[in-house]
């Protein structure tokens, strides 16, 4: 009868935590803006469109001034950005980002994030493990990517 009163009172604490943190009674971890979740949620497109390239997404999320350069140093405007997934210049089967950081300043988001990528292009590293800085900025009520640099992981 004790066992059964202990689990049914771990249980109920269990529960409660489940619910404060679906209700944001409690929040572990830094709670991102509304704006920052849009941002968020316009990097997740792009990641899905590196993996399945769509030209219309892809120019939905690029500003027309947009500065995209390479680890490498190659540098392409919003135009050489597309046609850079479309023709798969860049062909990756998987990306993952993590460490992310999101900072609203304006109509401008500045980001941070290391990207991992399977890459099945000859020449190319089977993994790519880049860090990138993006910036983007709000553009008729929608985020689009303004700038982005990617930066080899310093030894």
């Amino acid at each position: 009868m004790q066992f059964m009163q202990r689990l049914n009172s771990k249980l109920i604490r269990q529960l409660c935590w489940v619910f404060m943190l679906n209700t944001g009674v409690v929040n572990i971890g830094s709670a991102q803006s509304p704006e920052e979740v849009l941002v968020a949620q316009a990097i997740e497109r792009f990641r899905v469109a590196m993996v399945h390239p769509d030209s219309a997404v892809l120019a939905g999320l690029a500003s027309d001034d947009l500065e995209y350069v390479h680890s490498s140093g190659t540098v392409r405007n919003k135009q050489g950005f597309i046609n850079e997934f479309i023709q798969r210049q860049t062909d990756v089967t998987k990306v993952t980002i993590s460490d992310q950081t999101i900072k609203i300043t304006g109509n401008n988001a500045i980001v941070r994030h290391r990207l991992v990528a399977d890459s099945k292009k000859a020449g190319y590293p089977p993994v790519i493990d880049i860090i990138i800085l993006m910036v983007w900025r709000k553009e008729d009520g929608k985020w689009k990517m303004l700038a982005r640099q990617a930066a080899k992981i310093p030894q």
